[in-house]
């Protein structure tokens, strides 16, 4: 069943198992979300509904989309993303999901946008290897090697690695296990690291691939 929500990373730690082992875990502020929009197949082609997520002065969002939140009647939020869930036919504007919309042992994924690292070498941003370091090696001990041919194909190709910038994209990582949840203090604890510093922004799914 598709299941979804917008969360905030709140940091990383670590719990225990029965057998006393450590499992790294990444804890979410995930939800309340509003639903401030439903989409149908007969107005719109397709099925989903559209959720808000932290509130916002209204004086922080523009015209048109105070005129949005006031249709919906929901307040001004700060995210809005788009959803199309399983049960979203059942739910209605105004209508809050929470974190208990998922369970513990269920797989989920998570999207967020990566730590920006600025202009990066070939060494850090793909994990090449430096030129020699003695005998006349110089000065390019970092640089990225040869470019490729020569009179053909008189190019480069496309995709080649190069220096450039690196992070600060859209990262998901997938089957990641759910292995605590608290109601009552709107958190989702997931097995391993997901993208993004603290405090940023990322949506959880339920997994697209099981296993």
């Amino acid at each position: 069943m598709k299941k979804g929500i917008i969360g905030k990373k709140v940091g990383m730690t670590q719990l225990f198992d029965e057998k006393g082992n450590v499992i790294p875990v990444t804890v979410i502020e995930a939800g309340p979300c509003t639903v401030v929009q439903k989409k149908t197949v007969e107005k719109d082609g397709y099925l989903s509904v559209q959720l808000g997520f932290a509130d916002v002065k209204e004086k922080h969002v523009t015209k048109p989309l105070k005129g949005h939140f006031d249709k919906a009647g929901t307040g001004c939020k700060k995210i809005l993303k788009e959803f199309r869930l399983d049960d979203a036919e059942s739910l209605n504007v105004g209508d809050v999901i929470g974190v208990d919309t998922f369970e513990v042992g269920s797989c989920v994924d998570v999207t967020g946008t990566s730590k920006g690292k600025g202009f990066a070498g070939t060494i850090k941003r793909y994990g090449g290897r430096r030129g020699p370091t003695s005998h006349g090696g110089g000065p390019v001990h970092r640089h990225a090697g040869s470019m490729g041919a020569c009179s053909s194909p008189s190019r480069i190709y496309k995709g080649k690695k190069m220096p450039g910038h690196m992070g600060a994209a859209k990262v998901t990582v997938q089957n990641l296990d759910v292995v605590k949840i608290d109601t009552e203090n709107n958190l989702l604890v997931v097995k391993g690291a997901i993208p993004g510093p603290k405090g940023s922004v990322v949506t959880v799914k339920s997994t697209v691939k099981a296993g």
